[in-house]
Parts: C-alpha cells; structure tokens; sequence
C-alpha cells in the first residue's frame, strides 16, 4: 500500500455479505481494511460479520484499526451483526442505516457488491449531485467489475439525464493500492452542486 498522511478520518465502505463471490473480492477488501487501519483511518461499514463486510472488518481489527459498523436491529436479531468490531450502533430501518453512514463519512469506498450496495452507492451520488454530500466518492472497478454501470451512467449523460460535470463525482480505481491516494487526490465538490443538478 502507498503511504498516507494519518489524517483520523471516517471512511465508509459499501461492501457485500455474499460469501459466494470470489475469494478476489473478499481479498480486496481485507487488503482495503488493513490499509485504512494502518493510515490510522476509522472504518464504517454496515457492521455485518461475513462475506467482504467480514473480510474488511476482521482485518482492520487485526491491524489494531477502528471499525465502527451500522446496522438494522433485525439484521443482529438475525445474527448477522460482527460482535467484535470497537462499535456497534443499532438503528430502526435501512433508511436510518444510510442517513447515519452518510452524516459522519469523510470519504465513501466502495466496492463490488450486489443490489444493497448499489442502492447504498446510487444514494450518496443523488446527493452528491444535490450538494449534500461533497466528499470523495471512490469506486474500486475490481476485474472491470463497474464498467456495465460506468457506461450506463454516460448514457444518461448522453441522454441529457445528467451532466458532464456529474461525471466527476465519483473516481474510479482498478486497484486496492490506489484508493488512500485517490481519496487523498479528489477535487473538492461545490456546495452550491444544487445549482447544476438538473442540467
């Protein structure tokens, strides 16, 4: 991993539980916990214990990081909430979930996954684009895994859906090792973004 400035932030990773995937992606995202907890970054994540949820916690964890994970009361009903990470916090629905993820992220990650984490991305670039959000967006494309949605956002684009400029909320990366600096590297995103959301 490259070095990066400790700087304490929160950074967010939306990541799947399927234990199914390939171990690849599993691997990324512990390489990714380890790498945030050595930065002295604290990672949010949804607070589940298997699959790249687990995978990124647990090595965190083992490289002495802070993980502090959000989760719905009935998913821990369900058992699938991580007992070990340094936070857990219970909220009522997936609503809550997303509110209370976006509000105290300094820098959003995210990684291939399934339909949660799509809805979990497509949220914080909605509000992005509306200038609520204005912190890093970085993509990890694993194995291409993203280039399906990347072609259909500039569709919309091409489609007059959005804009260029909305084209530059996000940034996209092949590989784990370039996520810190990406983050480090991100442009800053106008307040005022509500000014051209619907152009």
């Amino acid at each position: 991993m490259s070095d990066v400035v400790n700087r304490g932030r929160h950074v967010l990773v939306f990541c799947a539980s399927s234990g199914s995937c390939a171990p690849a992606f599993h691997s990324a995202a512990a390489a990714l916990g380890r790498a945030l907890a050595r930065a002295g970054d604290t990672v949010v994540y949804g607070g589940g214990a298997v699959g790249s949820m687990g995978a990124l916690a647990n090595a965190a964890l083992a490289e002495g990081g802070r993980v502090v994970g959000i989760i719905p009361r009935f998913m821990r009903e369900r058992e699938w909430a991580h007992t070990g990470i340094s936070e857990l916090r219970l909220v009522d629905d997936m609503q809550q979930r997303k509110r209370e993820m976006l509000a105290i992220a300094d820098a959003i990650v995210t990684l291939p996954g399934g339909s949660g984490t799509f809805e979990e991305l497509f949220e914080a670039l909605t509000s992005k684009r509306l200038g609520l959000f204005c912190k890093p967006i970085v993509i990890l494309n694993q194995s291409g895994f993203y280039d399906p949605l990347f072609a259909l956002l500039k569709s919309s684009v091409s489609e007059r859906f959005m804009s260029e400029e909305h084209l530059e909320m996000w940034h996209a990366v092949d590989d784990v090792d370039h996520v810190l600096p990406a983050i480090a590297a991100a442009s800053p995103w106008p307040e005022d973004a509500l000014r051209f959301a619907t152009r």
